[in-house]
């Protein structure tokens, strides 16, 4: 999880627009939530909230789990639900676009971005 991008808006935008792939926008919100890899291979959670270390020792997928998703969306706090529209101007998907993986990239990114503005 080294290799990762910046946490800017650029970024934000990649993972709305899907060119940001599935594993790079997990360890994104991994490593803000605390969870390290270790050399070993195993996953130090030692720096993760224990809401999440107890419910999830591993990171969880978030784009293939829906209730780790939900779990992230509740995180995000109320006046941060709306930033992607407020600070990128994201209107959201057509409803032909309407599909888990991109409903849940957007939670990612709305995650992240509520994330930046700590």
């Amino acid at each position: 999880m080294t290799d990762l991008p910046p946490l800017t808006q650029d970024t934000i935008w990649g993972i709305i627009k899907d060119t940001v792939d599935d594993a790079t926008a997990n360890a994104l919100v991994w490593h803000c939530l605390g969870y390290r890899l270790n050399s070993d291979g195993t996953w130090d959670c030692s720096a993760v909230a224990p809401e999440w270390r107890e419910e999830y020792p591993e990171p969880p997928d978030f784009i293939e789990s829906r209730p780790a998703t939900v779990k992230l969306t509740r995180s995000i706090p109320k006046e941060n639900k709306q930033l992607l529209k407020e600070k990128l101007g994201f209107e959201g998907y057509k409803v032909d676009e309407l599909v888990p993986r991109k409903t849940r990239r957007a939670t990612i990114a709305n995650w992240l971005l509520s994330y930046m503005h700590r």
